[in-house]
């Protein structure tokens, strides 16, 4: 700016001016506080619920030909309800004071997400003949069954549609009017679906909706005492009443606990390594930048220092260097265009400045490749203002910018480089690890050993599959050219997005046990899962040492390994099955890993176990009578 001594007390009252605007919009015209954004984010994630909600109405009603696109909206609701989530997770510790609050909003938001997900694969499951894949609401572009309406009466799909709709305005309802002897009916009858007893006549798969659609009710009951506050009583069912019985007494059991944190040190820490970088990048950036523009050579330093932020590979700082000049290019072509119209009509090249630093903002979370274009069509528009405008200038910012980007590549694959394959092969064994420690942790619950921070467990792991997805960006960007590469990420995202589903929802279940009166502890439930943690942590080890000679192990199903009729439940003998059914998805899930990441698998021993069931089958026999025909089925078998 060629600054001298005589203007340094203009340029500090230029930067006063901005600080107290700044200040102003900010604490005074549209005060922003930690609680306050909290709040928000608890509407938003109301206001996903009710789109959710809508998407499965839409679901329930689509004929044949729509049910793909539907099908979409289904998989795009959930997974921004799952984002709104994790947004409130990382919110919480500094939008409330008191911490058991904070747990208690916390489970009741995964409860709810966890119960809205599970709805809309029992409605999926509802209209298809077979059980369908939970890839289907993870995996774009996935392979899905030929869906048809639901195989029920007129008057049974009436009914799921009436109760999906009321249970959206009981999401919906403002606070003000979340009252009233009508609300409270239409409450009690979805809560009622709880009881097997209330259930309507329908097949099997649509009586398994109307039990999702009373166990959504219960966690949006539960997600409104949370946010809310007390509810009115006065015209509680019993079975509303059993259900407030059961969230006062999760209530009452949340108890605060501290996490450990390990800071790395030395050249292994992040910023150390970002900022040795960004040092020799700008280095290289400010040489080169001299020898295009004496005067404008900041920019591509700029450029090099932005490319590192909120990157943590190679592959990373590669892919926002493309978006940054793909976005500058765009945006000087944009500012050439916009200079030619406005001419010298000041006031309308004003207001395109300011919008162009309000679409700058408000899409930078959105688009990097957006918000540089906004950044070089404003800078376009400025220099129009001030009479300064030149095209050479504008297509100098190219260059810079390209420098920079280049100058930032190339330091990030020289100087300490993080390639790619190590950082997301880091997280990789990070989601796996802190994966195997929830399915332990609710197992074990399950199985009877108290376990403290189910929730906070899941939430972990799904914070570290977000970190991983944004990891791999580079392997699944449209323009990289290793394309079965980009496949098998995906692929591996995919199952890995299902592993979570699994896990959060035996997560949620384990912590109703202590006082929901319709789950049951079983210890046999932790010798079956066994295998599930066995195999994660040989994945995770073969992920961290592909020389390692860890191997997953294959055997029979999960269910198959606990005799029917012995896992009982006091009232519920479908909450056994949705247990079963969520540990033999999560195993099969975890089996499908081994193969994209080359795992071997660990052959049974099959003469131990034919030798096993030989033994058996004759026991089986001698008690019987019928020891002379015990071969025959075993041949059979075989």
């Amino acid at each position: 700016m060629r600054a001298t001594v005589d203007l340094l007390p203009s340029l500090f009252v230029v930067i006063s001016v901005a600080f107290v605007c700044s200040a102003l919009a900010r604490f005074v015209l549209l005060p922003q506080t930690a609680a306050g954004t909290l709040d928000r984010l608890r509407r938003a994630f109301r206001a996903r619920l009710g789109l959710l909600i809508t998407s499965q109405i839409e679901l329930l009603d689509a004929g044949p030909e729509d049910v793909d696109k539907v099908l979409g909206d289904l998989r795009t609701g959930t997974a921004r309800l799952h984002e709104t989530a994790l947004m409130i997770q990382g919110r919480l510790e500094r939008g409330t004071d008191d911490e058991a609050v904070a747990r208690l909003l916390q489970r009741r938001i995964a409860e709810a997400e966890i119960a809205a997900e599970r709805l809309g694969l029992l409605l999926l499951t509802a209209r298809s003949a077979e059980r369908t894949d939970t890839l289907t609401l993870h995996l774009p572009g996935a392979s899905l069954p030929s869906y048809g309406q639901m195989p029920v009466r007129d008057e049974a799909r009436a009914t799921v549609r009436r109760d999906l709709e009321a249970l959206r305005l009981l999401v919906l309802r403002p606070k003000g009017e979340a009252s009233g002897t009508a609300l409270a009916q239409v409450r009690n009858r979805l809560l009622g679906y709880r009881e097997a007893e209330n259930l309507p006549k329908a097949t099997p798969p649509v009586q398994d909706v109307f039990r999702g659609i009373g166990e959504a009710a219960r966690a949006v009951l539960g997600l409104r005492t949370a946010l809310d506050g007390p509810q009115d009583e006065s015209d509680d069912s019993p079975a509303t009443a059993r259900s407030r019985e059961e969230l006062d007494a999760e209530e009452a059991g949340i108890e605060g606990s501290e996490d450990d944190k390990h800071d790395e040190s030395g050249l292994h820490r992040p910023t150390t390594r970002a900022a040795i970088q960004v040092a020799v990048g700008s280095a290289l950036a400010i040489a080169g930048g001299e020898l295009l523009s004496s005067q404008r050579w900041y920019w591509a330093v700029l450029t090099c220092w932005i490319v590192f932020i909120n990157t943590a590979s190679t592959g990373e700082i590669l892919v926002k260097g493309y978006r940054r000049l793909l976005g500058t290019i765009l945006g000087v072509v944009a500012g050439i265009g916009l200079a030619g119209v406005v001419g010298h009509h000041t006031w309308t090249a004003f207001v395109l400045v300011l919008v162009c630093v309000f679409a700058m903002f408000y899409t930078a979370p959105l688009s990097y490749t957006l918000m540089s274009f906004f950044v070089t069509a404003a800078l376009g528009l400025l220099y129009t203002l001030l009479n300064t405008y030149s095209m050479s200038v504008l297509l100098l910012r190219i260059e810079e910018t390209a420098l920079g980007a280049a100058c930032g590549i190339i330091t990030a694959a020289v100087v300490l480089p993080v390639r790619t394959d190590r950082r997301t092969n880091e997280l990789l064994v990070d989601v796996l690890d802190k994966l195997a420690d929830a399915t332990r942790a609710a197992v074990d619950q399950l199985s009877g050993r108290r376990h403290f921070d189910l929730v906070d467990k899941a939430r972990d792991m799904d914070q570290a599959l977000a970190d991983l997805r944004t990891a791999v960006q580079p392997l699944t960007h449209p323009i990289t050219p290793l394309r079965s590469r980009r496949d098998t990420a995906r692929y591996v995202l995919a199952l890995l997005e299902t592993c979570a589903y699994h896990c959060r929802a035996l997560a949620a279940t384990a912590e109703l046990l202590p006082s929901h009166p319709s789950i049951a502890e079983d210890p046999r439930l932790s010798g079956v899962s066994a295998r599930i943690v066995h195999n994660i942590e040989a994945i995770a080890e073969h992920v961290r040492d592909p020389h390692s000679p860890a191997a997953i192990e294959t055997g029979p199903s999960i269910a198959s390994m606990l005799e029917p009729g012995t896992f009982g439940t006091p009232r519920y003998g479908r909450v056994t099955d949705r247990v079963l059914r969520h540990l033999q998805r999560l195993d099969e899930s975890v089996s499908g890993l081994a193969r994209p990441l080359g795992v071997p698998v660990e052959k049974p021993d099959i003469g131990q176990s034919e030798k096993a069931d030989k033994g058996e089958k004759s026991r089986k026999a001698e008690k019987s009578g019928k020891a002379g025909k015990a071969d025959r089925p075993e041949k059979a078998r075989q």
